[in-house]
């Protein structure tokens, strides 16, 4: 099972047990909470979801975060799929089901997710996280305080260094 780092009420970053079972399409689904292919969840989601199963989908990176939008209301969890660390397409996908779609639930980094990009993905809405190089919560939390300032407006709201010099 790989680690699960989740983003804690007051910012910080901590381990914590994944309560999701990731299920391959040619997998039997087992009992409790599942994460699923978007081709799968399009087959199967709303019977889950009527057994009352927290669902997850995964989303490869060519895939778009909009065709899930009457879903979400619905769904646990959206893992987003790095392919390689270079890849930034579900950095657009979380920004999009963050502020375009208003989605609360977790958004999560899967794949080829590196630690030097946690603050960019928590700045793009991403508030859990599957490290592919083993590293720790500490070493997550440490990562996004590297920079005190940023430059842009995002969706986790912080303030850019132009408005704060305005101030």
């Amino acid at each position: 099972m790989p680690t699960r780092i989740k983003l804690e009420e007051g910012g910080y970053l901590a381990t914590s047990e994944d309560p999701f079972t990731l299920v391959a399409d040619d997998q039997d689904l087992p009992q409790g909470d599942v994460i699923l292919s978007l081709s799968r969840f399009q087959a199967e989601g709303d019977r889950l979801l009527c057994e009352g199963r927290a669902v997850g989908v995964r989303l490869k990176a060519d895939e778009e975060a909009e065709v899930l939008a009457y879903d979400l209301p619905r769904i646990a969890v959206v893992a987003l799929e790095f392919p390689k660390f270079r890849d930034g397409r579900p950095y657009s996908n979380a920004r999009i089901l963050r502020e375009r779609l208003g989605y609360k639930g977790e958004v999560r980094a899967v794949g080829d997710v590196l630690r030097e990009q946690a603050g960019f993905m928590l700045r793009c809405g991403f508030d859990a996280f599957e490290p592919a190089d083993g590293s720790g919560a500490q070493q997550w939390q440490a990562a996004t305080q590297r920079f005190r300032h940023v430059y842009q407006r995002a969706a986790d709201g912080r303030e850019p260094a132009f408005a704060e010099r305005e101030r």
